[in-house]
Parts: structure tokens; sequence; C-alpha cells
């Protein structure tokens, strides 16, 4: 869907597609710590009024990636090793609680899901299908964030999720790391479906440990 369709089916706002745009640049290092954003500059360079970007700003604020300073404009904060270790740290251990309450909420239908997620992910890992192979993986985890029933676990994990995700959209260039990728799936699917909450946990936090390797790896080689 092109972003014209998508803002006609109110499925994004011009400010939040332009906060995304500046949230990918701030996370990949595109955008330096202490840059300053000048409000006009990127509003010409997008095609669009300042007003959608002044929104964007505000939003970018919130999120501490943008510090504003008076009478002197906005600067990015940009985004550290430190940053993405703590967000794997805090997710790793709010991932770990949703297996919890996953199983303890686990049925049929659940289980029926994540099982047709793997088919949908091992199809994407044997064709090298890159890109929606990494919209499977979160979509895997987002079905376990559903069966927690608990709207606070999904959304503290899809904050961190996005911020993973996009620092992450390049460590799945690498062919060899498909397979390993869809193993640790499967351990965490074996373990949610045999119902062992302490095995589930040990995969996950496995898959955290892995996830964070490939994630740091790729995403250090691409900003030096």
């Amino acid at each position: 869907m092109t972003l014209q369709e998508q803002l006609l089916a109110g499925e994004a706002s011009l400010a939040e597609e332009i906060a995304e745009i500046l949230r990918i640049r701030i996370i990949t290092g595109e955008y330096p710590m202490g840059k300053k954003l000048v409000e006009n500059k990127i509003a010409t360079e997008l095609k669009v009024s300042r007003t959608p970007v002044r929104d964007a700003f505000r939003q970018l604020t919130k999120e501490k990636l943008v510090e504003y300073i008076p009478n002197k404009g906005c600067f990015a904060r940009g985004f550290s090793q430190k940053d993405m270790d703590d967000i794997y740290a805090v997710r790793t251990a709010v991932e770990q609680l949703a297996m919890e309450r996953a199983i303890s909420n686990l049925d049929y239908e659940g289980i029926q899901r994540l099982t047709e997620q793997l088919e949908i992910m091992n199809f994407y890992t044997i064709n090298n299908m890159r890109e929606k192979l990494l919209v499977a993986n979160e979509d895997f985890h987002n079905i376990i964030y559903q069966m927690t029933g608990s709207r606070f676990i999904v959304q503290a994990l899809k904050s961190y999720q996005d911020y993973v995700y996009l620092a992450r959209k390049s460590t799945l260039s690498k062919e060899e790391n498909f397979p390993e990728v869809y193993r640790e799936h499967v351990a965490i699917f074996e373990a949610i479906r045999d119902r062992d909450v302490e095995c589930a946990k040990a995969e996950i936090v496995h898959h955290m440990e892995g996830s964070a390797r490939r994630t740091m790896e790729r995403w250090t080689d691409k900003k030096k």
C-alpha cells in the first residue's frame, strides 16, 4: 500500500509518516547525536508544509529521540549502543512475562495461529525472502503478545519492538542468518505448545540474545 493509499485509508497521518522517516534516520545514525533538525529544510525535502514536520518533532521529543532547546531549535539525541542494550534488557524481561501469560491462556486457536505463522516463516526462510521474513518474525511475536490478554504487556512490548525493528532492518541481510532465526522461533513454539513455562522463558532469552547479537553486528557495521 502506498503512502497516499495509507493516508486515504486513515492508517497513517502525514505527521506520523514524517516522524517515522526521521526516527529511522536518528536510529540508524544518519542523523548523529547533536545534529540540528531544520524544520524548513526537512519540509522542503519531503515536499510538505512545515506543520506536519513540527508535529513530527513534537512526537520524537516525547520519545526522547529529539531534544528541543529554546531559542536554538531541535536536535537529534542519537541512538547509542547502550540504548539498544537497555531496550533488549527490558524487552527480554517483559518477553518472559509474556511467555507465562500466553501459556496460561493457551488454547487450540493459539496453537494453530502459531503453527500457521511458522509455516509462513519457513517458506520465507527457504526462499530467502528477507523483507517478508522480517515482518513474519514480528507477526509471530505479536500473536504471543495477544495471547497474554494484557493490553499493557502488548503496549510495552510493541514500543520496544518498534525500535528494535528499525535498527534491525539490516540484520537479516545475510542469508546464513535465516535458518538460525527460524530455528529459534520453532524452539519457542515447541515450548509453548508443550506448556513448559520455564523452557519457553529460556528459549525466549536465547532468542533475544541471538537477536541482540545479530542486530548489534549489522547495526554497528552500518554506522561505521
